[in-house]
Formats: structure tokens, sequence, C-alpha cells
């Protein structure tokens, strides 16, 4: 068995979730290969995609645009800048803090790649950018998966319909209204991927969580299609208990202290809801907790609790260690998948709390292994951390990790894709 992963990047979470399940297969014995369309990792059987000539000239351009960009900017020369296509007229034109939008058009041809006609079956992960629609689905003759990472591959270009974005002067999301121009491009979007599809009729979807399957199965585009519920797995041997005394001698944290840890990549993005954690912790009046946050921007905090930012860590045993050292890891999300940090956290034994939205749901047994607040709001957020630095949870730090292990360890995430595999393979 032959299976070819398509994924556009090797960073990220979603990039991080497609090698896992990569390695995962190649661990089981499977044939397993990676297609990438930009690759700075050295990940074993993953390949970077050729350009053809035409994408190899796009490229070049690409590059001398971005040189051309920061040179205007520099010296103040206006005749430099280029002119803005109209896809990024319109994303730089959409409201701050919102998730990207994609469209579903490209000039990348994979059908073309011998890691393709060598392949049984075709796994797409997160594609945007990469996979051309009307050209992919015209083409293609093979067994295709999809494994959904967002809701983009059956929206009109947005990766999280956001309704909800931001945060108001109540510590209430704002609601969302889309403009004309949004609605106008999402539905052009939306007819073509229609139309790409039509004639498919044997895609299998992968979710990995039960709101995003619901979503897929209720959207317009994806509603025909078989869908499967499969959570992500992690590499247990790296995402497990460490002794929480030399983690926070590691980090130099007081071991009389309090931990509360947040991560993202972009502490900004207005999805991931640090705002709320922010107001939050502002009304928290304690001297014995820390505010620990991972990212590569540093978040301003006015709030009496020390604050630490430990800024980027892409070495997932130093993660390991600093859900270890954390009392608690906070998700204030306002939409979410099946967010990766939530699985690392639990498999090291590290309680959650999070807002009641996605994925988080499938993972937090309220009271037992973390804490769903009653809604999306600062002040349930701060009620609810309250209530666990009074009372923490009910499960030990290592039946929570024991738990995780049960239901998201690696192996089991590969033998049910396997699983699948056989069964596509088998009625070809």
């Amino acid at each position: 068995m032959k299976v070819l992963l398509v994924n556009t990047y090797d960073r990220g979470g979603a990039s991080n979730s497609c090698i896992r399940l990569h390695k995962g297969l190649l661990e089981q014995g499977i044939d397993s290969k990676l297609l990438l369309l930009h690759k700075t990792k050295d990940i074993e059987k993953s390949y970077l995609f050729k350009n053809n000539p035409e994408t190899i000239n796009r490229s070049r351009s690409y590059y001398f645009k971005r040189i051309q960009q920061k040179t205007a900017k520099k010296l103040n020369l206006t005749f430099l800048k280029p002119r803005l296509s109209k896809e990024e007229v319109f994303s730089k034109n959409r409201a701050a803090g919102l998730e990207l939008f994609s469209y579903p058009y490209s000039k990348y041809d994979i059908t073309n790649s011998q890691l393709y006609q060598e392949a049984d079956i075709i796994n797409l992960h997160w594609v945007a950018g990469f996979i051309d629609y009307e050209s992919f689905f015209k083409k293609n003759k093979k067994p295709v998966i999809w494994t959904l990472h967002d809701m983009n591959p059956f929206t009109g270009g947005e990766h999280y319909s956001e309704i909800q974005y931001s945060i108001n002067d109540s510590g209430l999301p704002k609601v969302r209204v889309y403009s004309d121009i949004e609605k106008m491009v999402s539905k052009k979007n939306l007819k073509l991927k229609m139309a790409s599809l039509r004639d498919v009729k044997s895609m299998i979807i992968v979710s990995p969580s039960q709101w995003l399957k619901n979503e897929s199965q209720n959207s317009s585009l994806f509603k025909e299609f078989s869908t499967h519920l499969i959570p992500y797995g992690l590499d247990h041997k790296v995402f497990k208990r460490r002794d929480k005394r030399f983690s926070r001698d590691f980090f130099n944290i007081p071991a009389n202290k309090k931990v509360i840890l947040f991560v993202a990549d972009n502490i900004g993005n207005s999805r991931k809801g640090f705002e709320y954690l922010k107001k939050a912790c502002e009304g928290l009046e304690r001297n014995d907790v820390i505010l620990c946050s991972i990212g590569f921007s540093k978040p301003n905090i006015n709030s009496s609790i020390q604050t630490l930012h430990l800024g980027e860590i892409k070495d997932d045993r130093i993660m390991s260690l600093v859900y270890s050292l954390s009392d608690v890891f906070v998700i204030p999300s306002l939409m979410d998948n099946l967010p990766n940090t939530v699985l690392e956290s639990l498999l090291c034994g590290t309680p959650v709390i999070g807002f009641p939205v996605g994925g988080i749901l499938d993972m937090i047994q309220n009271n037992l292994n973390g804490i769903i607040t009653k809604d999306i709001s600062v002040g349930a957020l701060e009620k609810s951390l309250n209530l666990f630095l009074e009372e923490g949870v009910e499960s030990s730090s290592e039946e929570i990790s024991k738990n995780a292990l049960e239901k998201y360890a690696l192996n089991i995430q590969a033998e049910k894709y396997i699983k699948l595999f056989n069964e596509i393979l088998s009625t070809q």
C-alpha cells in the first residue's frame, strides 16, 4: 500500500498533525510519503514539490516582488511599490485579527508528480494555495481522503467562519458583520468548488473533531461525502509527564507559584482569544500566580500577577517540560478544531481550561481533566480560573495523562487510518 500525504507547509499546527500521522504510518510499516509545497524540515520520506517551468518563474517573480516591497518601504520610494493583486487588496481590507482567507485555485498540478502517480491513495491535508480544485479533481484518478484541519475545504475561502470575533468592552465577543465584498468573493469561490466537485462521487472526509465533522456534513459542498471521525495522535514518548521540580528548575520558575500557561503561534490572532485570558488575569488578585506565555510576540499585560514570556519553542521535548511545569493550560479559543496544544497538555498530565467550543468539548471532561467555562466571556473565564486555583480538578496528573494516552496515542490514530485505507482499496 502506497499512501501520499499532501500538505502545503511543514510548520504550524495542521502541518504538525499531518507530519505526526505520516510518522505514525511509517512506524506501522506503511509506505507513506509526504509531498510539500514549502519544505524547511528534514522529515523522513518527505519531498518538496518540484515546480514546472511556469511555477519556477512565478516563484522568482514572487521573491523579486518581496525585495521590491522592502526596498520601497525602507527608502520610501512610492514609485517602486508594486501593485497589489485583487486577492491581496481583498485580504488587506478584511477586519484586523480575522483568520486566513484562501482561494480554491493555484498554478500547481500534483497529478504530474511521480509521487502522485506511484501512490495508491491520496490523503489531502491542509492544502490551501497548493491544490487547484478545478484541475485536480478533473485529472485525479486515485482514491482521495481529505483530512480536515479547519473549515476552508468546504467554505468560500475562510478557514474559520468567524461569526464572533475579537472582544468588546464588556468582555464578550463582537458580532461579525460580513461586508458585501466578502459575501461576493465567498459565493464566487464556493461556486467554483461546487463545479469542481460535481462529478466526484467517492471522496472520503476525515475530521479530527465531532464539531468539524458536523460542520462538514452540514455544508453544501461536503454533505454528500462519507465522513469519518479520527482524532489526532501524539507520540507519547515525547509528550509525557516530566518531573515538575526538574521542569521548573530548567526554566528557573519557583516551586511555590501557580503557573497558568498560554500557547499560540501568534498571540495576536483574534481567534486564539488571548485578550480574554489577559483581562481575566487582570481581575485576579493573587501574588502566587505566574502567567507563562509561548509564542513569537510578547504580550502586554496590565496585571498584578507575575508574567513570563518564553518566546517561540520549536522543540517538542522542551514543550513537554513547559506543560509539565504548569499547573493549568488555558485555551480561550473562540473557535477551534482539535487543538494539538490541548492534547499535548493532557498527555503531559496538565489539566486544561477552555471555552465551550469546537473540539475542545471532545477533550475536556468538566471538572475531571479540566474545566469548560459557562460561556465565552472574560467573566466566565475568570470564574473558572479562580475555581481551579482554589480547588483544582478531580483527576490526578497521572490519571489525566493515562486517559489521554488511551484516546490520543499515535499508534491508535495510525491504525484507524490504515483500516480506512484498506477498506477503500478493497472496493477498487
